[in-house]
């Protein structure tokens, strides 16, 4: 790398984290410069953001673009390096069970539209790709067009949760539905699952019976504009490696975990 890596964000809305990234790189905390904004949602006060700063930005519209393949699919071109079998075996968004043409749908009109966001990536170059409430799923097309082996892996997301607990859209409402006494974020590297990839740190913060979900929700907030920039910040200095490793518990099955070392 680099003295300064350059930082792709993708999002869905305001961009609070954001923001945090961008104070964080103008002050020098991360070695890094944001080399582009994209997002699914035209309307995303993030883009704001983006122009304020003078930060190239786009948009794939992915609510309109699926719903033209769902009403004239032919008129659409996969692209040419979309292999579904491929695809269908890694992803392990769906259970094996769910309806094939389900997973299929979905599958292909996340290939149309991830395709127009790599090559608008591409255009403007990146080390990392972030996702700063980003709504939408990534599929191992994505996934694998951006990490190409590469370790430590490339995309980086945060997620609302104690990580293995409460992966979705809603951490900070699960974790004040389900009573949690402890509630907190965690920055994750991105694989094939939902919420699933290796761990890089988590902050925690305590949860009275007394708080609202407006209160659970601002706490986790402030603490994840904390946490996201530290994250990148050892990406960018090289400190980051995933591992694999492997314990033998004694009982003829060993136990696997993977995790992610700061060197």
């Amino acid at each position: 790398m680099s003295d300064k890596i350059k930082i792709g964000v993708l999002l869905s809305g305001g961009g609070s984290n954001l923001q945090a990234i961008i104070d964080a790189c103008v002050s020098g905390e991360i070695l890094g410069d944001i080399s582009f904004v994209g997002s699914d949602n035209p309307s995303a006060y993030g883009l704001s953001r983006a122009a304020k700063h003078h930060i190239p930005s786009f948009v794939v519209d992915y609510r309109t673009l699926i719903q033209d393949y769902k009403n004239n699919p032919e008129i659409f071109s996969l692209p040419e390096d979309f292999h579904l079998d491929t695809v269908r075996k890694k992803q392990t968004l769906f259970q094996r069970n769910a309806p094939g043409e389900t997973v299929d749908f979905f599958l292909r009109s996340r290939a149309l539209a991830e395709k127009r966001v790599l090559d608008h990536a591409k255009a403007h170059g990146f080390d990392l790709i972030i996702l700063a409430g980003f709504m939408r799923k990534l599929t191992p097309y994505f996934i694998d067009g951006v990490n190409l082996d590469r370790n430590p892996p490339g995309i980086m997301n945060i997620h609302p949760a104690l990580l293995p607990a409460f992966p979705g859209e809603d951490g900070y409402g699960d974790t004040f539905r389900y009573g949690c006494k402890i509630g907190g974020c965690t920055v994750h590297f991105v694989d094939y699952g939902e919420d699933s990839g290796p761990i890089i740190g988590q902050r925690t913060f305590p949860v009275s019976d007394r708080d609202t979900l407006e209160e659970i929700q601002a706490r986790g907030l402030q603490l994840e504009w904390q946490l996201y920039p530290e994250c990148i910040r050892l990406f960018a200095e090289n400190r980051l490696r995933v591992e694999t490793r492997t314990h033998d518990t004694g009982k003829g099955k060993p136990l696997s975990r993977t995790i992610v070392k700061i060197l």
